[in-house]
C-alpha cells in the first residue's frame, strides 16, 4: 500500500470554505481517477495556526503503479484547479509513503 499525503497550509480567511471544497469537491474527484480507494482529512494539532489550519490529506494506492498513474495522468489537473480557485491563499508539499506494517 502506498499514502500520498498532501500537506496544506490554508489561510485563515478561506478555512472554512477551502475545507468544504475538499471534502465535497476535491476528494470526489481526485477518487474519481481510481488511482485511490481511500482519502482521510487530518488537521494537524501542536502547530501555529495563527495565520491558519494546517491539514494533511492522505490518499490510498493499492500500489506504486496506481500512484504513478495519478502523477502522471491526473495530478497537474487537480492542481491547477485548485490554483485557479484559491490562487495563493494556500501552501502544499506533497510526500510519498509505503505501509510496512
Amino acid at each position: 500500500m502506498i499514502i500520498y499525503n498532501v500537506t496544506i497550509k490554508v489561510a485563515d480567511a478561506i478555512k472554512t470554505e477551502w475545507l468544504d471544497w475538499l471534502k465535497q469537491e476535491h476528494i470526489p474527484e481526485v477518487l474519481g481517477t481510481k488511482c485511490f480507494s481511500k482519502a482521510t482529512v487530518h488537521h494537524l494539532l501542536e502547530i501555529d495556526d495563527s495565520e491558519g489550519p494546517t491539514y494533511a490529506v492522505q490518499y490510498l494506492a493499492q500500489n506504486i503503479d496506481d500512484y504513478k498513474k495519478y502523477i502522471d495522468e491526473f495530478a497537474g489537473i487537480m492542481r491547477q484547479r485548485s490554483f485557479d480557485r484559491w490562487g495563493d491563499q494556500f501552501i502544499a508539499f506533497r510526500t510519498i509513503m509505503e505501509v510496512v506494517n
